[in-house]
């Protein structure tokens, strides 16, 4: 039995899939503001057939860097390399590309969660 199997089929199905997104444990919430973002984002957005979740997280990351949102950043991007949608170099090309569309200063945001991530993860492996 899963942990979420208690729970109505689309919050399940959206907590599952934010788990898998962002790659930390998940918990049912209250709210409004919860419903959608599980019910709705994560179990009907997500979850639809066209792009990879890979493509999701490209397009995501470049939005959220220019617009300088470097606090869900610092989730998307240690999440997207740890759940091998994007690697090193990846995650370096991205810094470059996107710092030339949105701006030196968010690029460097950028680069400063890209770096971290890659050198936690190299600690965490014993690199």
């Amino acid at each position: 039995m899963g942990k979420f199997d208690d729970l109505p089929e689309t919050r399940r199905k959206g907590l599952e899939k934010m788990e898998q997104v962002y790659g930390f444990d998940m918990t049912d919430g209250a709210g409004d503001f919860f419903r959608y973002t599980a019910d709705h984002l994560f179990a009907d957005i997500w979850t639809r057939p066209g792009i990879s979740d890979r493509d999701r997280r490209l397009l995501l990351i470049g939005m959220l860097a220019g617009q300088g949102a470097a606090d869900v950043l610092s989730i998307q991007i240690p999440a997207a390399h740890a759940s091998g949608d994007l690697d090193d170099e990846a995650l370096r090309e991205i810094v470059v590309f996107v710092s030339h569309y949105a701006g030196w200063p968010n690029g460097a945001k950028l680069n400063s969660i890209v770096e971290e991530t890659i050198a936690k993860a190299n600690r965490t492996q014993g690199r």
